[in-house]
C-alpha cells in the first residue's frame, strides 16, 4: 500500500506540474457549460412589431385593432399605406395588417375580406397573429349570421360579446426542456473530456515504457500490479475532480440540471468514470506506442460520442444509428440522467446502473487479459 501511495503522489505531481494539464483536465469540462449557454441563451420571448393600416374607420375595425393590441408579445403601431414596404424591408416592423375599406361590411356579411397581412419573415411571424385574428373575425361573422340582418339584435349581441363577464386566467409553466437540453449537452461534453483525459492519463504507461522508466520501477519492490492500480486510482481522482467541478458550477452558478440531485448525478458520472478508465486501458493494451494509442483513441471515442447523443439528441438520428447507440455506455449514461430529470426514482434505475457497471467490468477484464498476455512489455497482472 505504501508503494501504491508513493506512485499516486508522484503521478499526480508529475501530471499537474505542467499548467497545460491543469487546464485540460480541470477546466476543459467547463467549456461545455459555456457552449450550452451560448446555444440556448437566445431562447427568450420575442416581441412582434406589428404595423396597422386603418383604411376603414368603423367600430368593428377599431375593435379588431384593439384586440390585436391586447395580444401578448405584440407591439402595434399605426402607419400609412405608403410606408408599408419601407417599414417591412427595413426590419422596423415584422408584419403589417391592412384593414381596407369595406372590411367591416364584409365581416357583417359573413364573408370576411379586405384585410391583408404583409411580412417578409414568413409564417413563423404571421402565424401567431393570424391564428387569433381569424378566430376573432369568425366570431363576429357568426354573431352577424345569427342576428339575421337585424341591426338591433346584432348590436346587442356584439355589445355582450365585447363586454363578456367571464375571464380566462393563465399561468406560466416553467419550460423544463431548456434545462434538460442544456444538461444533456453539458454532460455530453463532459463525457468526451473524461474519455480523452482517461486516455491521456493511461498513455503515461506507454510513455514510461518508451523511456524505460517503467522497467526501472519494476526492478524495485514495485511490481506491475501496483503500478497499474496506481494509474487507475490517479485516473479516478482526476475524473472525480472533473465531475465535482462541473456539477457544482452547473447547479450553483448557472442553475443547470433542474430536478437532478447533485449526489445522484455524481454517482452516475462516477460509474461512467469507471467505464472511461476501463476503456482507456483497453486502448492502451492494444497499442504498442503512443501514436498508435492516439490513432485508436480517435477511431473509438469520437464516433461513439457522436452516435450516443452527446452533441445532439439521439432521436434525430436514423433508427439504425439509434440501435447502435444502445450498445454504447455514453448513451446509457445520458439516458440515466434524462430519466432522473423526468422524475424517475433513483432505485428504479438499477438496470441502467447494472449495465454501466457491466461495461466497466468488461473493459477492465479485457484490459487485464491483454496486459497479462502482452509478452513484449512485461506482465501487468
Amino acid at each position: 500500500m505504501k508503494d501504491i501511495l508513493w506512485l499516486i503522489r508522484n503521478k499526480l505531481k508529475g501530471t499537474f506540474r505542467q499548467k497545460k494539464n491543469i487546464i485540460m483536465f480541470l477546466f476543459m469540462p467547463l467549456i461545455g457549460i459555456f457552449i450550452s449557454m451560448l446555444v440556448y441563451a437566445g431562447d427568450q420571448n420575442y416581441i412582434l412589431q406589428v404595423g396597422i393600416v386603418n383604411q376603414d374607420n368603423h367600430q368593428i375595425t377599431n375593435d379588431t385593432i384593439k384586440f390585436v393590441e391586447s395580444l401578448e408579445n405584440v407591439d402595434i403601431s399605426t402607419i400609412e399605406a405608403a410606408d408599408v414596404q419601407d417599414s417591412i424591408s427595413s426590419g422596423n416592423l415584422d408584419s403589417v395588417i391592412t384593414f381596407e375599406k369595406g372590411y367591416s361590411e364584409s365581416v357583417l356579411d359573413g364573408q370576411p375580406s379586405h384585410i391583408q397581412i404583409t411580412s417578409i419573415k414568413g409564417a413563423a411571424i404571421t402565424g401567431y397573429v393570424k391564428s387569433y385574428l381569424h378566430q376573432y373575425i369568425n366570431n363576429i361573422s357568426t354573431i352577424s349570421y345569427v342576428a339575421g340582418g337585424n341591426q338591433q339584435i346584432f348590436d346587442k349581441m356584439y355589445k355582450d360579446y365585447q363586454q363578456t363577464d367571464f375571464k380566462l386566467t393563465t399561468k406560466i409553466v416553467e419550460d423544463s426542456s431548456k434545462n434538460k437540453n442544456m444538461t444533456n449537452q453539458t454532460i455530453g461534453f463532459l463525457i468526451m473530456i473524461m474519455l480523452l483525459s482517461a486516455c491521456n492519463m493511461s498513455e503515461i504507461i506507454l510513455l514510461e515504457k518508451e523511456n524505460r522508466t517503467y522497467f526501472r520501477l519494476l526492478s524495485t519492490p514495485i511490481n506491475a500490479r501496483k503500478y497499474l492500480i496506481s494509474n487507475v486510482i490517479v485516473n479516478m481522482i482526476v475524473m472525480t475532480i472533473q465531475v465535482f467541478i462541473t456539477l457544482t458550477i452547473m447547479k450553483n452558478i448557472f442553475h443547470i440540471g433542474n430536478n437532478i440531485s447533485f449526489w445522484e448525478a455524481a454517482f452516475v458520472m462516477f460509474l461512467f468514470s469507471l467505464v472511461a478508465v476501463g476503456l482507456s486501458l483497453v486502448i492502451i493494451s492494444f497499442s504498442n506506442s503512443r501514436s498508435a494509442a492516439s490513432a485508436l483513441q480517435n477511431c473509438i471515442i469520437t464516433p461513439t460520442v457522436m452516435l450516443s447523443g452527446c452533441f445532439w439528441p439521439v432521436e434525430v438520428m436514423p433508427t439504425a444509428l439509434q440501435n447502435i447507440a444502445n450498445f454504447l455506455p455514453q448513451r446509457w449514461t445520458l439516458d440515466t440522467l434524462t430519466k432522473l430529470q423526468e422524475g424517475n426514482g433513483f432505485s428504479g434505475l438499477y438496470l441502467n446502473f447494472m449495465i454501466l457497471f457491466a461495461f466497466a467490468l468488461s473493459f477492465f477484464l479485457i484490459a487485464v487479459y491483454r496486459f497479462s498476455r502482452n509478452n513484449t512489455t512485461q506482465n501487468f497482472v
